[in-house]
Order: structure tokens, then C-alpha cells, then sequence
């Protein structure tokens, strides 16, 4: 993890932050508590912001905000497979559960390019903790987080593939953890990436995507999928 640094944050990095509906529901006075309490690093493409098992008493760990770049959240099955869990747009804050429970980081998360990072120390995320309004607002995070993975339960147990595909769609298009309310037409991402999300072979998710793009529902682009029926995916999406 590279040193940190002091300088301000900048606009660039606070419209990101604030256009997350999570940042933005707290109050002000809140927010900047927490900016206050952050510092600001740079961290390379490709490299690891943290590693499954890393312990969270370290230099450099905390609670995190990406004010710039994607991070991509993922672990290794018992195989050696990559299984990605989320993608971690600009505005998104993590890493909150080691901070609670002192455990252990629970997956790895790796820069997808050049992040601009702000990152709140143990011990200052601990005196954050201690704000009522701050700590029921990290309370809404872990909500969220939850009901993210009960939905990801239900989907890989109940339903099948070409309906779990369509609602991971709708979820990336919707910034995935961010769940923001605007939906866009567009999920850039490779079609590889989101077959590691789906825990599926690249050919297996192909033949859904290209079935889906002969029906009107999607048309495929070099890394990046538009979504040309709203209405036909989410019919998708509650399907059996």
C-alpha cells in the first residue's frame, strides 16, 4: 500500500462520494466528520487493497472510500478459480466489517485501475463509531450488504441461469453495490468478468447472452452489454 498523503480532497473526489446514496444520506456534518477523518492514497492498477485473511490492525488498513477508479471484490474457490464477487465503483465505501468485528479481511479486493483512495484509520473509524448517527448509518451499510447476499443465496439456489444473468445484469446496471435508483443502458464490463460473478464458464454465459441478444433483450458490444428491453429483462428476472 503506498504512503499516504494530505492533500484536500477535490471536487472530482467529492462529487463521486456524495453521489452515492448511501454518503449522501447522512447528514452533513457526518460526512465531513468522516472525510475529515480519512487520508488520501493512490494505489496502482492491479495492485491488492487488502487480502483475504489480512488482518485489519495494520499500516494502511481502515474503512475505505473510493473517490476514483473500480475495484473488484473476489475470492478463490477450493478449485483455484476466481469467483468475483462485486465491482466497487467511485462513491462506494468498504471494508467496515473487519473494523466491527476485528476478524480478518473476509475476501481480497484488487484495483482494477489506478484508484484515488480515502481511507479512515481503526482507530478513528472506532471514535466515528462512537456518534450514534454514524454508527446507525453503518448499521443501513451492513443492512444493505445482507439483503445483497441473501439475494445472491436465492439466486444460485432457486432460480436459473438466464434469470440469475438478467438480475445481475439489472444490479451492474445499477452501479452493483451502489444500487443507485437511475438505471443505465449500459454495463461496461467484460463478458469474462461477469461469468465469474455468475460462478459459470465463459462459453456457458455466452451462449445465455447470445440467446438473450437474439430475442431483443441485450446487444453485446466489446466489453460492455446494452440493454435495449427494461421491460423484457425484468420479466427475466422473476422467472423460475
Amino acid at each position: 500500500m503506498p504512503n499516504p498523503s494530505r492533500p484536500r480532497i477535490s471536487a472530482a473526489h467529492r462529487s463521486a462520494l456524495e453521489a452515492n446514496p448511501w454518503f449522501d444520506s447522512m447528514s452533513r456534518t457526518q460526512r465531513e466528520a468522516l472525510l475529515g477523518a480519512a487520508e488520501l492514497i493512490h494505489v496502482r492498477r492491479g495492485a491488492m487493497v487488502f487480502r483475504q485473511g489480512d488482518p485489519v490492525h495494520v499500516a494502511g488498513a481502515g474503512f475505505y472510500g473510493l473517490a476514483a477508479g473500480t475495484i473488484k471484490i473476489s475470492t478463490l474457490r477450493q478449485d483455484g478459480r476466481e469467483a468475483i464477487l462485486a465491482v466497487l465503483e467511485p462513491g462506494n465505501w468498504f471494508g467496515e466489517i473487519s473494523l466491527i468485528d476485528g476478524s480478518p479481511r473476509t475476501h481480497d479486493a484488487t484495483a482494477l485501475s489506478a484508484l484515488d483512495l480515502m481511507v479512515v484509520p481503526y482507530e478513528a473509524f472506532a471514535r466515528q463509531m462512537q456518534d450514534a448517527a454514524f454508527a446507525r448509518a453503518i448499521a443501513a451499510l451492513l443492512a444493505a450488504r445482507v439483503r445483497g447476499l441473501y439475494g445472491l443465496m436465492e439466486d444460485a439456489t432457486l432460480r436459473g441461469l438466464r434469470a440469475r444473468v438478467a438480475r445481475r445484469l439489472m444490479s451492474l446496471a445499477r452501479g452493483d453495490v451502489t444500487q443507485s435508483p437511475e438505471l443505465r443502458r449500459s454495463v461496461s464490463l467484460p463478458q469474462e468478468a461477469l461469468a465469474m460473478m455468475l460462478g459459470v464458464t465463459r462459453q456457458t454465459l455466452s451462449k445465455e447472452l447470445n440467446a438473450m441478444a437474439q430475442e431483443g433483450v441485450i446487444a453485446l458490444g466489446y466489453g460492455r452489454i446494452e440493454l435495449l428491453s427494461i421491460d423484457a429483462l425484468q420479466r427475466l428476472c422473476i422467472a423460475p
